[in-house]
């Protein structure tokens, strides 16, 4: 397993760190003795980050992390998240900070992260949707500062609103925030035009979320899929939208080589051979799934060749999701 810099936070954390949304429900059939065991196989297999979520099956995801690691809590760096009060994702240009974010809900919902993972204080906090216009209104960032200042949380950053590559690039350049959460893939590339210099050039942390596309880069989700009953995704991935991912997904086979043998470490790879990632975090609710993604930290990136040639892949498609 590789490590690198949080950005200017002194924390060194995995390169694949562990999504743990899965594990909170909304994904099929929800099994906590599995999630446990996949939680301490990536222990195992040098992982130490662990990005959560309030929101992630309402803190079940947060407390499993809290049963797997209970005698390992200084080992690994756990990110959580607050939800916008609203209940409403992604951020809406419209919303008032006031109502998404206001600083009593802020404290409110750190304290029960706290609680949930039975931790005295978060390495990472994330405000869990973001708005450009957030970015020069204090009150969010002051209470932050405070969180941080009673020693309850270590960083914070913010998670970017779903396929929206360019509303965190203010906030980075402000340096007001030490990292941002944001879809980067090889369908979605367009955060390298903007929002990946800016971190370089800031030392702003960057965590790349989404790495398979719910699925489709994984090569494990093909046209025909038929999801578990509580998959969200079956109301996202219609038919139509299989079948021109699919066709975009098996032109990648071509990729394929001895230190990439399938499409999902062909996948990781590629975001990691971006110098501005920090970790990429993909879902990992079963064992066979870890020692699958943790294979891509090998230290071994994409080649400039194979790098421009993948831009040409790039596939922006526009589609929201099913709560936006």
């Amino acid at each position: 397993m590789q490590y690198r810099q949080l950005g200017k936070t002194g924390l060194k954390i995995s390169e694949i760190g562990y999504g743990a949304w899965g594990i909170g429900g909304g994904w099929g059939p929800k099994d906590d003795d599995t999630a446990l065991e996949s939680l301490r196989k990536a222990f195992e297999l040098g992982v130490n980050f662990y990005d959560t979520a309030l929101a992630y099956g309402e803190g079940h995801s947060e407390a499993l992390i809290a049963r797997a690691f209970k005698h390992d809590r200084q080992a690994i760096v756990i990110a959580s998240k607050i939800p916008p009060k609203t209940g409403y994702w992604p951020a809406r240009p419209t919303d008032r900070l006031e109502d998404i974010f206001p600083v009593d809900w802020i404290i409110q919902c750190t304290e029960k992260s706290l609680k949930n993972l039975q931790t005295d204080c978060l390495d990472l906090q994330q405000l869990h949707a973001w708005s450009d216009h957030y970015t020069h209104q204090a009150e969010w960032h002051e209470a932050l500062e405070t969180l941080k200042k009673q020693g309850k949380i270590r960083a914070y950053g913010v998670s970017a609103n779903d396929w929206d590559p360019y509303g965190a690039v203010n906030l980075v350049k402000a340096d007001l925030v030490d990292s941002v959460q944001v879809i980067y893939n090889i369908f979605e590339q367009r955060p390298e035009e903007q929002l990946l210099p800016a971190a370089l050039e800031h030392q702003v942390g960057i965590l790349a979320r989404v790495p398979f596309e719910e699925g489709l880069l994984s090569g494990a989700i093909r046209p025909g899929h038929r999801f578990a009953a509580g998959d969200w995704r079956a109301d996202w991935l219609t038919p139509e939208r299989l079948e021109e991912a699919g066709r975009r997904v098996e032109a990648l086979k071509v990729f394929l080589a001895e230190d990439r043998p399938n499409l999902a470490i062909l996948a990781l790879k590629f975001i990691l051979s971006h110098p501005a990632v920090t970790a990429t975090i993909p879902g990992m609710r079963t064992t066979a799934h870890v020692k699958e993604d943790v294979a891509a930290s090998d230290g071994k990136l994409l080649d400039a060749e194979t790098l421009n040639s993948l831009k040409k892949h790039a596939f922006a498609h526009g589609w929201a999701y099913p709560w936006s």
